[in-house]
């Protein structure tokens, strides 16, 4: 299923959904940031997904980077919230949601790097070497407030 993402304009689809979703930024010994390139849309992202009904935010972060990366992690902080209604995701099946996201921080416990079909690619980037990758400006926002060492979590 193919995607597009929208951010503040005026031509996106009206939403037809609204999904509550966690992500989370897994870093290595490095400091390297573990990255997915998507199969839906090709751009570089945090692993993450929807929260299933039976599922807490920080479960469904660390089911969404076993699932997507094939890595155990275990959360150890919030990045912050993002809920900004301007930004706008369409489904090729019809579905045009507005996503609710809590985006943490995690770090890696066992399990070993797999690409998965939600995955055409993984790695571990060096942070001078996010900038260069295409990406969603949310991805961007959520690396930036990780980046930033924020006291407290962002709230958007």
């Amino acid at each position: 299923m193919a995607r597009a993402e929208y951010y503040d304009d005026p031509n996106a689809p009206r939403p037809n959904s609204l999904v509550v979703a966690a992500s989370a930024v897994v870093t290595d010994g490095n400091g390297h940031v573990l990255l997915q390139r998507r199969r839906d849309n090709g751009l570089w992202a945090l692993p993450g997904g929807a929260m299933d009904m039976d599922d807490s935010l920080p479960g469904t972060a660390v089911r969404e980077v076993k699932e997507e990366t094939g890595l155990d992690v275990e959360i150890t902080g919030l990045v912050g919230t993002y809920t900004d209604p301007r930004h706008v995701i369409a489904h090729s099946d019809g579905e045009v949601r507005r996503q609710f996201n809590i985006c943490f921080t995690a770090r890696i416990i066992g399990g070993a790097l797999a690409i998965s079909d939600e995955s055409a690619e993984l790695r571990f980037v060096a942070l001078e070497e996010i900038e260069t990758l295409p990406m969603h400006h949310t991805q961007r926002l959520r690396l930036r407030h990780f980046l930033d060492r924020r006291s407290t979590p962002y709230l958007g």
